[in-house]
């Protein structure tokens, strides 16, 4: 029998050793999502189909299962070994239905969707919302002061490219608190938590 050309990719590039590198990604989201803003090394070996990022995959491969539904954005969904790649590795179903998604993942994080289009939560399963996994280039301290549990006073930090209403979407995010989205920022050799419950400190 034929093997496609997404089988092969996905068939060869998964965790090397996929319990320790799996629980190492698992824990450095865990550091990230419990110290908001700041960045967490992350250091990855996979080689992904492309847009997908190393980061970005390895964040999917720790986080992603059978019963987590995927949604890929349209540079991601016009990669077909993308797909095949997380079906491959996790088990998780890719939904075309972004409302439908436990787990979100943007390549293109300067046209970032609309939080709201995402699952926010219910009332008595506030868990029952989406993740989004977002690939920037570059990030470091700076444009967007965040408060929040986590954060001892305040924290700086930046990112690149995202939306210049971040911020505010933020913000609005934070309103719906225990309802709402969280985000994962994955850039070259480390990634950033922004979950719901961070403030940004918005100027008068």
């Amino acid at each position: 029998m034929a093997v496609t050309a997404p089988a092969v990719t996905a068939l060869a590039a998964g965790f090397a050793d996929p319990v320790h590198d799996a629980q190492r990604s698992f824990t450095a989201v865990m550091r990230a999502m419990a110290e908001p803003g700041l960045p967490v090394p992350l250091a990855s070996d996979l080689d992904p189909p492309a847009p997908l990022s190393r980061e970005a995959a390895a964040c999917a491969l720790a986080l992603l299962d059978y019963e987590t539904p995927v949604f890929l954005d349209a540079a991601l969904s016009a990669a077909p070994a993308v797909a095949a790649f997380l079906r491959f590795h996790t088990g998780a179903p890719v939904v075309d239905d972004p409302a439908a998604a436990r787990f979100a993942l943007i390549a293109d994080a300067a046209a970032l969707p609309d939080f709201g289009v995402f699952a926010q939560g219910e009332p008595d399963y506030p868990d029952r919302s989406a993740t989004l996994i977002v690939q920037v280039a570059e990030m470091g301290a700076g444009a967007v002061v965040l408060e929040g549990p986590g954060i001892k006073g305040r924290r700086s930090f930046s990112a690149a490219p995202l939306p210049a209403d971040l911020p505010a979407r933020l913000a609005a995010n934070r309103a719906l608190y225990p309802l709402g989205i969280d985000l994962i920022l994955t850039a070259p050799g480390a990634i950033v938590g922004l979950p719901r419950t961070v403030k940004p400190v918005m100027e008068d």
